[in-house]
C-alpha cells in the first residue's frame, strides 16, 4: 500500500470512582510520580498515517457525547472499510490459500475487553470484538464461532478479497509462494489506536488482516490483550505494530504499561520493550524483514513511540491539532 499523505497539522473546531484501597494507593502513587498532573484535553494516538479522517472520527465522536469506546471503534472502522488499505479489513491481503482473515480487539481503561481472531467475511471485526466484550462473559471468539456470533447479531457476510488483493495474490503465487511470509515496510500496517478524554479515562482498539501470505490459521499480536493492546486508566495505554510473533513473546503492550507504572516515560518504556525483544530473541536483529514498534500514551497526555528500524510513523491529535510524527528507532 502506498501511504496517502495529508496535511500534518490542522485545527479542529464527575463522580468519584469507588476503588479498593490497594487500587487507590497504586493510582495515587502514579499521580504523585506525574506531579498530580492529569491531561486536560482529548488525545488520540495511532500507529502509522491512515489519513486525518481517523483521528477526526474519534474526536468528533467525543464532541458529540459518545463514549471512548465509541470513539476508538468509529476511528478504526475507517481503515477497516477502505479497499486501498491492504493490511486492515476490506482490501487486506489474504493468507497463502487466498482467503482474508481478520483479527481485532478493543479495551477500556477498567479492564473490559473483547477480541475476535481468524474471522472471515465481516467488514468490521472491531465491532464484533466490542459485542464480545459487551454481550458475552468471554473475551475472545475465534473462527467459525466468531462468524456465527457476528451473523446472529446482525452483521452481513461480505466478500473481502478485492480485485487488487486478488491480483497481488496471483502475483505472489508466481514469484514468492515458496518464501516465508515476513513483515517489512510494505507489509505492516496494522492500526492500533489509543484515545483519552480530558479526565484521564482511556480506551483502545487494534485491528488487522494480519501478515500477508501467512499460513492459514495464523494469528498475530493484534487481537491479543496484553500483546497488541493494553489499557489501564491508572497508568496509560500502549499498542503495537509489526511482527506479531515478536510482540507476543514479551507481552509487549502490557510490558510498556507496567514500565510506565514503575516510573518510566512512555518513550523510554517503548524503547525498553523493543530492547527486551532483542535481548531475548537476538536473531531478529539479523533479519532484513524484521519490523516491530510500539506507541504509548500516559494518563497525563505524554506520548512515546519507538521502532526497531526507521520508518514507523504515528498520528497524534493533541492540543487541537493533528500531526504525523516519525518515531524514534534503534537500528542504524
Amino acid at each position: 500500500m502506498k501511504r496517502r499523505s495529508f496535511i500534518k497539522s490542522t485545527s479542529l473546531v464527575g463522580a468519584a470512582t469507588l476503588l479498593p484501597a490497594s487500587a487507590l494507593a497504586a493510582r495515587r502513587l502514579v499521580e504523585q510520580d506525574l506531579g498530580g498532573v492529569v491531561n486536560t484535553g482529548p488525545v488520540v494516538l495511532s500507529t502509522w498515517d491512515f489519513g486525518r479522517a481517523v483521528p477526526e472520527a474519534a474526536i468528533k465522536t467525543l464532541h458529540l457525547g459518545g463514549s471512548l469506546i465509541d470513539a476508538v471503534e468509529n476511528a478504526v472502522k475507517i481503515p477497516e472499510s477502505d479497499p486501498q488499505v491492504t493490511s486492515v479489513g476490506y482490501g487486506g491481503y489474504p493468507d497463502r490459500e487466498g482467503r482474508v482473515t481478520l483479527d481485532a480487539c478493543i479495551m477500556d481503561g477498567n479492564g473490559n475487553c473483547g477480541s475476535v481472531v481468524f474471522l472471515e467475511h465481516i467488514m468490521h471485526p472491531v465491532s464484533v470484538a466490542r459485542l464480545v466484550m459487551e454481550k458475552t462473559e468471554h473475551v475472545m471468539l475465534a473462527g467459525e464461532g466468531a462468524l456465527q456470533f457476528a451473523l446472529k447479531h446482525g452483521f452481513r457476510k461480505r466478500q473481502l478479497l478485492t480485485e487488487q488483493a486478488a491480483a497481488a495474490f496471483k502475483e505472489w503465487l508466481k514469484t514468492s509462494r515458496n518464501k516465508k511470509a515476513g513483515v517489512d515496510k510494505t507489509n505492516h500496517d496494522t492500526i492500533g489506536l489509543l484515545a483519552m478524554d480530558g479526565k484521564g479515562n482511556m480506551a483502545g482498539a487494534c485491528t488487522t488482516s494480519g501478515m500477508a501470505w501467512k499460513i492459514r490459521g495464523r494469528v498475530g499480536d493484534s487481537p491479543l490483550i496484553g500483546a497488541g493492546l493494553y489499557v489501564d486508566n491508572d497508568v496509560g495505554a500502549a499498542t503495537a505494530t509489526g511482527l506479531g510473533e515478536a510482540v507476543i513473546k514479551v507481552a509487549g503492550s502490557f510490558l510498556i504499561v507496567e514500565l510506565m507504572r514503575n516510573g518510566k516515560s512512555p518513550q523510554a518504556a517503548c524503547r525498553l520493550a523493543l530492547e527486551r525483544i532483542l535481548h531475548k530473541q537476538p536473531h531478529y536483529a539479523e533479519r532484513n524483514d524484521f519490523l516491530a514498534g510500539f506507541i504509548a500514551l500516559r494518563r497525563d497526555g505524554e506520548v512515546g513511540a519507538c521502532s526497531y528500524r526507521k520508518g514507523l510513523q504515528y498520528t497524534l491529535f493533541k492540543d487541537s491539532a493533528i500531526r504525523v510524527v516519525d518515531a524514534e528507532f534503534i537500528a542504524t
